[in-house]
């Protein structure tokens, strides 16, 4: 991919569709030209339930970001979350061709690492190494190079849905463009908030997303585990919904502008009464502030808890030297850091993708969209003109799989 040349990407949520254009500097310091917001009216949980209101969603939030660029967009990335989403964990073996480990060796042992794996019905979206091993030697992470007989892989298989990528490809490319490549939001959300060394030490990045939460692992500068679980912000709209007995859309509200899940713990702070009537015309009475806090707390406390369990399966629950860092639109409540630091035991931050390694000065400082800035700087590494790369197609032609040069994935 040239320096200056023009890239886009779509992410595809249930609560947003977002698009941002962008291009890399000379120092490959992502810079942003372009933003596009619009609701997501005709998508639920990564599942398209509307497809004139999923291709109205997209082509409203493209025309928002070429309206800034000032230029038409011919291709896009994809960022996708859902349910649908899986992570699988399996090892390839093969022998090492002339004594010495190639790209081609690195190449045949992840597809090997695909074999034995249940993909009925799905597809691959990408195959990520976690470490090599080489003729018994564990934890290399750039086997290219090294003498070798046996070279193993243990793999990450990134997978979605088939019949779901399917129907989202043909909405996009019902809106006229072109889809080069499609990430899912487990791998691309931790690439635009999270630091080389937060890698390599250990962190768990926590994208809480509408539908969905995106739960990633890194240690020794690879991921070692990826999950979706699902629940998302949406959930606690719904809690509030229902225990206040008021619209959703009000409680959307009153979840943006009065959470705090910490107000109901604190004895010395004297309980308000929120008048309804400010926000919605069909409404006369007050609610609680601490009631309010009372039922968005329980909530997220469930969201921590379900990534506890996650964690302490692979024996990572509260030692993680770098804690926790917790991103996406629904991370936006007050004084969630100090809630996830009690349930996870772990230090806590909020991510944003503003200045890191690799972005210069987004001026995007909200957490939403930390899946949609780390798939374009995720579309460096996996840029498809590049020799270094290969790529797999599915019989009907779209992105199935797509190898990397290992020092550009693991650093």
């Amino acid at each position: 991919m040239a320096t200056g040349e023009i890239i886009a990407a779509i992410d595809i949520g249930s609560s947003k569709i977002k698009t941002l254009v962008g291009s890399f500097s000379e120092d490959k310091k992502l810079r942003i030209l372009g933003v596009g917001l619009s609701p997501s009216t005709g998508v639920r949980k990564g599942n398209i339930l509307d497809m004139d209101e999923f291709r109205k969603n997209i082509d409203t939030s493209l025309l928002e970001a070429e309206k800034m660029l000032g230029q038409h967009v011919n291709s896009v990335y994809l960022s996708l979350s859902g349910v649908t989403i899986e992570s699988v964990i399996n090892t390839g073996v093969v022998a090492v061709s002339n004594g010495e480990v190639s790209e081609d060796d690195v190449n045949r042992a992840m597809d090997m690492s695909q074999n034995g794996v249940d993909m009925t019905n799905r597809t691959v979206l990408k195959v990520v190494p976690e470490s090599f091993t080489i003729d018994g030697t564990p934890g290399i992470k750039n086997p290219i190079g090294m003498g070798a007989k046996k070279l193993e892989v243990r793999s990450h298989i990134v997978s979605i849905a088939e019949n779901v990528l399917s129907n989202i490809k043909k909405g996009i490319l019902d809106v006229g463009v072109d889809i080069v490549d499609v990430f899912a939001n487990v791998l691309s959300a931790p690439e635009a908030v999270l630091s080389r060394r937060q890698k390599e030490l250990g962190v768990v990045c926590i994208d809480l997303g509408a539908s969905t939460t995106d739960v990633a692992v890194f240690e020794e500068g690879a991921l070692i585990f990826g999950t979706v679980i699902a629940l998302g912000g949406e959930h606690v709209t719904s809690d509030i919904a229902l225990g206040l007995r008021i619209s959703i859309d009000l409680a959307e509200k009153l979840k943006l502008e009065h959470a705090d899940v910490n107000f109901c713990k604190d004895d010395s702070l004297k309980d308000e009464e929120i008048d309804l009537s400010k926000y919605s015309k069909t409404e006369t009475t007050t609610i609680s502030k601490k009631y309010l806090s009372e039922i968005v707390r329980a909530r997220y406390s469930e969201f921590f808890h379900f990534v506890n369990t996650e964690l302490k399966r692979i024996g990572k629950d509260g030692m993680l030297p770098e804690g926790a860092v917790l991103t996406g639109g629904a991370a936006k409540i007050r004084w969630l850091v100090d809630l996830s630091k009690e349930v996870l035991r772990l230090p806590t931050s909020i991510g944003i993708p503003d200045d890191g390694d690799h972005i210069s000065g987004t001026s995007l400082g909200d957490p939403q969209y930390a899946g949609i800035v780390g798939t374009l700087l995720l579309s460096q590494k996996y840029a498809p003109n590049r020799s270094r790369f290969r790529f797999s197609f599915s019989t009907n032609g779209f992105f199935t799989s797509l190898k990397q040069l290992i020092q550009k994935i693991l650093p």
